[in-house]
């Protein structure tokens, strides 16, 4: 039995910390082998958050769990009280020394290990998945139901033009003006994530990377569609322009959309609700 193994098992049977320090039992997935991994980690409670260091006890090297929570955020958090899951954020670095700065004042051998060493110790807030916990990541879901409808409604509007029940004035007057407010309104949301909600994401959760690349990428994509939707719209002439031309490009659009809002929400909505409560 390893030295962890035996700190598991006493935590288990209800024993105090290692060293009078307060414990949890922290479960990563692995960076290399994709297995779950579990072990004592002393942790505090700063203004509410509670927060782990990735000392290694002053070593030139980061711990394992660090290296696993950068490929995967999600882990489980073990305490006398229970077990939840949690997401791993890594703070920036104005946030991380203001931070560092509080543990050290409640722990001072946490200086003593960044005295040992060049690298700097990063310290991680875990923060508990809770449904009810609301933010941005909330409110995206909002703006997508928001974009979702506001789709669904042209889609119809270009159906009545395929089906002859609507005229030219409804192209010219209404359907356009709403293609042209919704593709703006779209474009401004993928543009807000872009330069906004995506940056912020990628500095507190590097294992999101891969996902944040592919929704830019989607973003892209979309973008593209609404120019041909646009430009359709832009140069339709009643009775001259095919409709059913528009309706497949809005067919197309739908799909990518929820194909894109679907990831996305199961993806980012989670640490963008914790990343507004830092």
């Amino acid at each position: 039995m390893t030295f962890n193994d035996q700190v598991i098992e006493e935590f288990r049977q209800g024993k105090d910390g290692m060293m009078g320090r307060k414990l949890i039992l922290l479960t990563t997935t692995g960076a290399k082998t994709g297995l779950r991994r579990t072990i004592p980690l002393g942790y505090l409670e700063i203004d509410g958050k509670t927060v782990v260091v990735a000392s290694n006890i002053g070593a030139p090297a980061h711990p394992g769990w660090f290296h696993n929570i950068r490929r995967d955020h999600r882990v489980s958090v073990e305490t006398k009280a229970g077990t939840y899951e949690a997401i791993a954020s890594i703070p920036p670095a104005v946030e991380r020394a203001a931070l560092f700065a509080k543990v050290v004042a409640e722990e001072p051998g946490f200086a003593a290990y960044q005295a040992k060493t060049t690298r700097e110790l990063p310290v991680v807030i875990l923060y508990r998945i809770d449904d009810r916990v609301r933010g941005l990541g909330s409110f995206l879901v909002e703006v997508h139901d928001w974009l979702r409808d506001e789709l669904r409604t042209l889609r119809a509007g270009v159906e009545d033009i395929v089906a002859g029940r609507a005229d030219a004035l409804v192209m010219e007057k209404s359907l356009k003006a709403h293609c042209v407010s919704f593709c703006e309104a779209l474009t401004k949301h993928h543009t807000g994530e872009d330069m906004g909600a995506f940056p912020l994401l990628a500095q507190r959760f590097p294992a999101l990377a891969p996902v944040l690349t592919k929704l830019g990428e989607d973003h892209v994509v979309v973008a593209a569609t609404q120019k041909r939707i646009r430009d359709l719209v832009e140069g339709y002439v009643h009775g001259e322009s095919d409709p059913a031309r528009l309706r497949d490009e809005f067919d197309a659009l739908a799909e990518k959309l929820e194909a894109h809002f679907a990831y996305e929400e199961r993806s980012v909505v989670a640490a963008l609700n914790v990343t507004t409560t830092g």
